[in-house]
């Protein structure tokens, strides 16, 4: 009798089957699974029970009758005192930093995959705690009885809304939303769906990776981005010029036409159709 060999699924699909649908989608693994490119050997299974064990040493903390602001006050004790999570300040731009078995080791990242790890174990103890795409700098918010608490992944400190204010207003100015185009603050600090989370998380390794000039660890990102969100045309045509940047004509061709088809209304599709003329021009 010959033995049934299954093939192990490619990270690629792995993650697929992770994401294909928003009902109970695995933030946490999903998030983990972006640094198999850079680890081809890691094991998943290893980072999540890294996490449960942080959890479980978490628990052992908190009394069963504790109350939701005890909880939030013990587990920022925890994470950013006695383990000493934060910000790597030192080298923000580092992909490491977007790696979450990497952060478990060093206990530094950026804001997102620190918030990731605090939210899992906020969640793991029954707080209402939820991920915001806050301009320019994402942020974590707890629900409590008496209100809401919105804290900095890169150094747990809970901001006020003076002080919200006050990290919104530059991007304000940038954005023209000022005077009668005045956005309320409540609009920014909206819970961010775990879907929009990965996408954030991946959009920082792509610009990380585009800045290196490091094309075939852009179109790896590429790949997973449009896996994520199919419809997400501008992420083909920056999957096409990466392509086109390693010479791969054929498939920056068929990228870059995909995203003239379904972006009509773009500002770059006249450049953007004279840079797909003359690839075929240089095919022949």
């Amino acid at each position: 009798m010959s033995s049934l060999q299954f093939a192990s699924p490619t990270p690629l699909e792995y993650f697929r089957m992770l994401v294909q649908s928003d009902e109970n989608f695995p933030l946490l693994e999903a998030a983990a699974s972006l640094a198999q490119d850079e680890y081809p050997d890691l094991d998943l299974q290893t980072v999540l029970g890294d996490v449960d064990q942080l959890l479980a040493r978490l628990k052992r903390r908190i009394p069963a009758d504790a109350a939701a602001l005890q909880r939030l006050r013990t587990l920022n004790q925890f994470f950013f005192r006695d383990l000493s999570f934060g910000g790597n300040v030192n080298d923000y731009c580092d992909p490491d930093n977007s790696y979450l078995n990497v952060v478990l080791r060093t206990r530094r990242g950026i804001q997102i995959s620190l918030a990731v790890l605090w939210i899992e174990l906020a969640q793991g103890i029954g707080l209402h705690a939820r991920g915001v795409c806050f301009p320019g700098h994402f942020m974590v918010k707890v629900n409590l009885p008496k209100g809401q608490v919105v804290i900095d992944p890169f150094t747990g400190q809970s901001l006020s809304r003076e002080e919200l204010s006050e990290r919104l207003e530059p991007y304000k100015r940038r954005s023209g939303l000022v005077d009668e185009f005045e956005v309320p603050l409540g609009l920014y600090l909206q819970a961010a769906p775990p879907r929009d989370i990965l996408a954030r998380m991946l959009r920082n390794l792509k610009e990380i990776h585009r800045a290196q000039e490091d094309w075939q660890r852009v179109i790896a990102v590429q790949n997973r981005l449009l896996v994520l969100l199919p419809d997400a045309w501008a992420e083909y045509r920056d999957r096409g010029l990466a392509h086109a940047e390693q010479g791969h004509t054929a498939l920056a061709v068929e990228d870059l036409e995909t995203y003239l088809v379904h972006a009509q209304d773009a500002l770059d599709i006249d450049a953007i159709a004279d840079r797909v003329a003359d690839l075929r021009r240089a095919k022949h």
